[in-house]
């Protein structure tokens, strides 16, 4: 997505080297998606990823504990677009929120042949919290 998003934006200056992923995690689940992302911004929009070592509050759009006995979290649909690092007027720190880099794996075996990308998550806690606890999306459960 990177490669595209840069070859679309070849006029504009932008180098493979200064784009990044980012990614907005929406309220919305796959049902309640009717449309493409917004020409605008462009991306793509992932769903079916399972949260393993934290809950998600879906009102508040961030990380919480997980509730008791549940091994697995169902994520909302991830808006999931490319950003170009080196323009400066690109406004992306949101309010006050700690922000979590929850590393996605296609498997439970965490690798690094199973490692996708991280996945940028808002949390109240400091994110080391997280990552003390092994938070991680996971793309399949078995």
């Amino acid at each position: 997505m990177r490669q595209e998003v840069t070859r679309a934006h070849t006029a504009k200056g932008w180098a493979l080297d200064s784009v990044v992923l980012y990614n907005e995690v929406t309220k919305s689940m796959k049902e309640d998606i009717t449309s493409p992302p917004p020409a605008e911004i462009g991306g793509v929009y992932v769903y079916g990823l399972f949260l393993d070592g934290a809950g998600w509050d879906r009102r508040n759009v961030k990380l919480v504990e997980p509730q008791p006995k549940v091994l697995f979290t169902s994520m909302p649909v991830v808006h999931v677009y490319a950003i170009n690092t080196a323009s400066p007027n690109k406004d992306d720190k949101k309010g006050s929120m700690n922000v979590y880099h929850c590393p996605v794996y296609k498997k439970p075996r965490r690798t690094d042949l199973t490692y996708v990308f991280p996945l940028l998550l808002r949390t109240v806690q400091v994110p080391e919290h997280w990552t003390l606890r092994g938070v991680a999306i996971l793309c399949d459960t078995k």
